[in-house]
């Protein structure tokens, strides 16, 4: 994987737009959206996959510091699924939760999208609720996944497996 992940900064907002009105439609964020997203409170962490400065994905986080984390959005663009670009960025997510300390990480997926659950899930996430139309304006359903972390420094074993504030949707990875 060529990509780079990085801290998205404003001048990112408008190839993210994009990538979002790609990925979710009608759903997605808006320009305005993401930019009060970058300039909001402290404790959320946005980052960009950068492939020679291409945006080939993106994700957010809220993590205000110990306790709870809530992944706020991620995202890879259709034509660069499978490159293990969406794991990269749920991998980064993971890290910075755990280095503000938080014990635990939740996320909203949409129930229709079964690929990124499979991500979230093969990174230790499990299902533990469903908010009922929770998306709009689809009012398609969202599936609820959590994921107990250490704190950084802590030993962690490996996820089960192998080997979207405006909370939010949790991908399209």
């Amino acid at each position: 994987m060529s990509v780079v992940l990085r801290p998205m900064s404003s001048a990112d907002v408008s190839a993210v737009s994009r990538l979002e009105v790609a990925l979710f439609g009608e759903e997605a964020w808006s320009p305005d959206m993401l930019a009060s997203e970058l300039a909001g409170e402290p404790g959320k962490y946005y980052l960009v996959a950068a492939d020679d400065g291409v945006i080939a994905g993106y994700a957010g986080l809220l993590a205000p510091g110990g306790g709870q984390a809530d992944v706020l959005t991620v995202g890879v663009a259709h034509d660069r699924w499978g490159e293990g670009i969406g794991t990269a960025l749920v991998r980064s997510l993971l890290a910075e939760a755990a280095r503000r300390g938080c014990t635990e990480v939740y996320l909203e997926v949409r129930v229709d999208n079964d690929r990124a659950q499979r991500l979230y899930q093969r990174h230790g996430f499990t299902r533990v609720g469903l908010r009922r139309g929770y998306y709009q304006p689809s009012g398609t359903d969202a599936l609820v996944m959590r994921r107990e972390i250490r704190p950084a420094g802590a030993a962690e074993s490996p996820p089960p497996g192998r080997g979207g504030r405006r909370r939010r949707r949790g991908g399209a990875a």
